[in-house]
């Protein structure tokens, strides 16, 4: 499928979760001398403008980043949000962005991207860093053809549109390849929680192969919201047990202030 673009959606109540918890982990990686290699399945345009006629379309922003930011947010959360401080919301860091914000100019970082309008606005935001390469390709198979070179640890992250069904089947089936292939690297998935539980049985999959951070926060929803989504999470495998403890604090405490918001 290809009509997904997050520009609708960039900084909403699922992005918080996601970008605060790769925040962290990349924060922590980069504390280690071994170069990095960073790889993303699904890259869409790397950073957004929240004030620009995608964003305000749907004005989902408003509960999820710009609350934090004009808000009291867990103290878990200042680093990140320091960050897109400095950058201001209309240079908003998508997954891609951050990652180059916090990695050193050793990385490297490969971006996949098949929509055609997500690969070209990539392209123009982020291909002149050196360290980027950006490919328009299906990103399950393009990154099953990488390998770190010598010493490097790969970190990868996959966030694809979920707009079907098949969208989980995909990934269920890619993520057991991914393990192989890359026995020591660090696995990153964001995961929709939809209001009727279709990824319940995905999230069991995942904990079966081995993740050891699955990290979960859910949003009251309003009797008249359309959205299917109620919530989102992060799992990852081989993460920094640190880290993996941290995101989970993390998840929690956002779960717990979207509940005390909306009693408010």
């Amino acid at each position: 499928m290809l009509s997904y673009q997050h520009g609708f959606h960039a900084g909403n109540r699922a992005d918080v979760l996601k970008h605060a918890v790769l925040d962290l982990l990349l924060r922590d990686i980069v504390k280690t001398p071994r170069p990095v290699l960073y790889v993303e399945t699904h890259s869409g345009r790397g950073r957004y403008d929240l004030t620009g006629e995608q964003a305000r379309k749907g004005g989902e922003a408003d509960s999820g980043i710009l609350a934090l930011l004009n808000g009291k947010a867990p103290a878990e959360f200042k680093d990140w949000l320091d960050l897109v401080r400095t950058r201001t919301v209309k240079d908003y860091p998508g997954s891609p962005a951050l990652a180059l914000a916090r990695l050193p100019a050793s990385a490297r970082a490969i971006l996949f991207e098949r929509h055609p309008a997500e690969f070209k606005a990539i392209t123009e935001n982020l291909a002149a860093d050196p360290r980027v390469l950006i490919r328009e390709a299906d990103g399950y198979s393009g990154a099953l053809k990488l390998a770190p070179r010598g010493g490097e640890q790969i970190v990868v992250f996959s966030d694809p549109s979920y707009e079907t069904r098949r969208d989980i089947e995909a990934l269920a089936l890619w993520t057991p390849k991914a393990l192989k292939r890359w026995p020591t690297g660090i696995i990153i998935l964001w995961l929709p929680l939809y209001r009727d539980g279709r990824e319940a049985e995905f999230g069991e999959h995942l904990a079966e192969l081995g993740a050891n951070l699955i990290a979960g926060a859910r949003w009251p929803v309003k009797p008249d919201e359309t959205s299917s989504l109620e919530g989102s999470a992060i799992v990852g495998f081989r993460v920094p047990d640190a880290v993996a403890r941290s995101a989970e604090t993390m998840a929690s405490k956002l779960e717990a202030l979207w509940a005390a918001t909306a009693a408010a």
